[in-house]
């Protein structure tokens, strides 16, 4: 079966398997490792043999999108959405359309523990908990299935995840259906909610209080050198820059990424989603006219299905079409993994032992090159000041 037939560093945590099992409930369950990521554990004594875990897997059964992608870049004319989206706030307008049309959106959002879990909503206001990055992955749970549920019964969905959650819902579907509108991400990689639960304690420690809210990509600094803050329940806040934040760092060294990011079947820009969202970064050499360091949305028209949202929603933002080859010259993780860094596993190692996660990120998340010269002027000043 799937745990048998997928190797743990290929499987992405997509929950597929878990969803297509006929069973009721699924002899599959999608268990959490020691590094805090989630694959599918087979319970042999009730399943049934169907083979639908290992037909459904999209590892297995991948196949990329033959599409001919067009590339935008685009800013949301409403600057107050903007202001509170990651990057040009088009996500809060695919998602409004989908709504004005009686549809139900599926997005990622932190739950009353600040886990980051998938979820759907019906309201301009649930939405408004779907805006904005979140750099862990998402628990998918059955959210597949009650999207199959939704678009049997005719309503419209829109579905939005990173590139392997989408192409999960894909090989969990099965079929084409008319009503249901998937947007995926440019998606660096993903860290594990056990890294994440560690940083949460080490910024409730130093606040002396429970977290009261969360946002990682405060423009306080301007959009390029984001923020991350937390709001606590005695009313004070930290807010640190990309740069500066340890759990940003860690993130961005790639020291805390789920092993199938390390060599993702995903990466391409012939993706099988409807739209890809992402930051335009590099925006200030393709197209300074549209970056004033508020944000600035890159975006892949991938299909027909996609290129009709467009039209609906081209009114409410400011556009202009890029060379998409020029563009991804700047977010190179729409097309590569993430580069394993060897230090890698010892950091995870030291997520598993407890042991303090600031000390872990100075430890093994340091700048080389800043390393470097630090060793080599304090051997040159051991031999000017030494006897």
């Amino acid at each position: 079966m799937i745990d048998k037939e997928i190797k743990k560093s290929d499987c992405t945590g997509c929950y597929a398997c878990a969803n297509v099992c006929p069973k009721e409930p699924s002899c599959i369950s999608m268990i959490e490792d020691e590094e805090g990521f989630w694959y599918p554990r087979v319970d042999y004594d009730k399943c049934i043999k169907c083979g639908l875990c290992i037909s459904t897997c999209p590892v297995l059964n991948y196949e990329p999108g033959d599409n001919a992608p067009r590339a935008y870049a685009c800013i949301n004319k409403d600057e107050l959405i903007r202001v509170q989206s990651s990057s040009g706030g088009l996500f809060t307008l695919i998602a409004e359309q989908i709504l004005e049309e009686e549809g139900v959106v599926f997005g990622a959002k932190f739950n009353d523990d600040f886990e980051v879990i998938h979820d759907f909503t019906e309201t301009k206001e649930g939405v408004d908990e779907f805006r904005g990055s979140k750099y862990v992955q998402s628990r998918i749970g059955n959210t597949y299935m009650q999207t199959k549920h939704l678009l049997e019964s005719g309503r419209k969905v829109l579905f939005t995840g990173t590139p392997c959650q989408i192409a999960g819902l894909v090989a969990f579907l099965k079929e084409t259906f008319d009503n249901l509108f998937c947007v995926d991400i440019i998606c660096h990689g993903v860290p594990s909610a056990k890294v994440w639960k560690k940083y949460i304690e080490l910024r409730e420690k130093e606040a002396g209080s429970p977290t009261q809210r969360i946002s990682f990509r405060l423009k306080n600094e301007g959009w390029k050198r984001y923020s991350v803050s937390f709001l606590f329940k005695n009313d004070t806040e930290y807010r640190q820059n990309l740069k500066n934040d340890l759990y940003m760092r860690a993130f961005l060294k790639d020291l805390c990424l789920r092993p199938s990011c390390y060599n993702c079947k995903f990466k391409t820009l012939y993706r099988i989603s409807d739209m890809t969202l992402a930051d335009f970064w590099g925006i200030q050499n393709i197209a300074p006219d549209m970056d004033d360091d508020r944000g600035t949305s890159l975006l892949f028209i991938n299909s027909k299905s996609g290129m009709d949202m467009f039209e609906r929603i081209k009114d409410k933002i400011a556009y202009k079409e890029v060379d998409i080859n020029e563009a991804v010259k700047y977010n190179t993780a729409a097309y590569k993994s993430a580069r394993y860094n060897p230090n890698r596993d010892r950091f995870m190692q030291g997520i598993i032992n407890d042991e303090p996660f600031d000390i872990l990120v100075k430890e093994y998340g340091a700048d080389k090159t800043l390393g470097k010269i630090k060793r080599k002027m304090e051997s040159f000043m051991r031999k000017v000041f030494e006897p």
